[in-house]
């Protein structure tokens, strides 16, 4: 029981430690929002998407839908079309050195919609989340799969939190808006590239 809360814990967080799209968005969001309470829409979807993902992934549903290449193939252009759509409602809301007043960050639909893309429309995430967490869960029967993968939504949460509130700390010593500046070009060119990325996988398999 304690071998399989720990093997979730130790996995999850080995997952979702490196950099991307989703904890870039969520970090984002921490430093943006004018309150930690503004930027839990971001950090609520984000963690909620992944816990369906881990869900899939031990039930093994999600090893059937990526079977279908048209899917996959669905899920690569989808994701391609929001991150595009991300990278510029980031780069539009940097502040403009010529305008006395700043854009503002997004709205909470706005945060919602964008968590949803980069959780679910990522094909790369969806994989490793059904070869690692999937995969690791087969050792794992009753009472016991359900702790690791209890222990692996839980990471997902936690992090998220933390993620959100480091950007958010970061944002109390940005008073003028420089870094945010900094941090929404570098978001906004980072999500342009994984949508290059993408677009690239899309046409290797066209």
């Amino acid at each position: 029981m304690l071998e399989a809360i720990v093997h979730g814990l130790i996995l999850s967080f080995g997952l979702i430690l490196p950099l991307g799209a989703q904890n870039i968005f969520i970090f984002n969001q921490g430093v943006t929002q004018h309150s930690f309470r503004a930027a839990l829409p971001v950090v609520i979807t984000a963690s909620v998407c992944d816990a369906i993902l881990i869900a899939l992934a031990v039930a093994g549903l999600s090893v059937i839908v990526l079977q279908f290449t048209w899917m996959n193939q669905l899920l690569l252009a989808i994701g391609c079309l929001f991150l595009l759509y991300m990278g510029w409602s980031i780069w539009k809301s940097v502040p403009d050195d010529s305008k006395e007043e700043p854009s503002g960050p997004i709205s909470p639909r706005q945060q919602i919609l964008f968590a949803v893309s980069v959780s679910l429309f990522n094909p790369h995430a969806i994989i490793d989340t059904i070869g690692v967490v999937g995969t690791s869960s087969l050792a794992y029967q009753g009472i016991d799969k359900l702790l690791f993968a209890g222990a692996c939504v839980a990471v997902s949460f936690i992090w998220f939190f933390m993620l959100a509130a480091a950007g958010r700390k970061l944002g109390h010593y940005d008073k003028d808006g420089r870094k945010i500046r900094k941090l929404n070009q570098a978001s906004a060119l980072f999500m342009w590239g994984m949508a290059v990325f993408l677009a690239y996988q899309l046409f290797r398999q066209l």
